[in-house]
């Protein structure tokens, strides 16, 4: 099993923003996917904006590349215009319990 995790501080103004895209297109579009089996979504008050932690677990590596392509580790950055700052690239770990 792999864990995909992503992390971006989004604007003050446009963290609720945010969690409505995951909610309305990018986690229903996960969830037509062979091979997701769920996601998480953290998040934090900070000083400059709200933190977001995105958690996803996939049966495996290659189950991501229907998702991310061919280089799973690179993020889109539709959401750029939400953030502060974010990933460039999300990071792939194996689970090993």
């Amino acid at each position: 099993m792999i864990s995909s995790q992503w992390r971006g501080l989004a604007r003050p103004n446009q963290a609720d923003n945010y969690v409505e895209h995951l909610r309305g297109e990018t986690l229903p579009a996960l969830r037509r996917l062979p091979g997701f089996i769920d996601a998480s979504i953290l998040s934090r008050q900070l000083a400059d904006g709200v933190e977001f932690l995105i958690v996803t677990r996939w049966t495996s590596l290659t189950a991501i590349e229907a998702f991310a392509g061919s280089d799973p580790e690179v993020v889109r950055a539709n959401v750029a215009s939400m953030m502060l700052e974010y990933d460039r690239r999300a990071r792939y770990f194996e689970i090993a319990e």
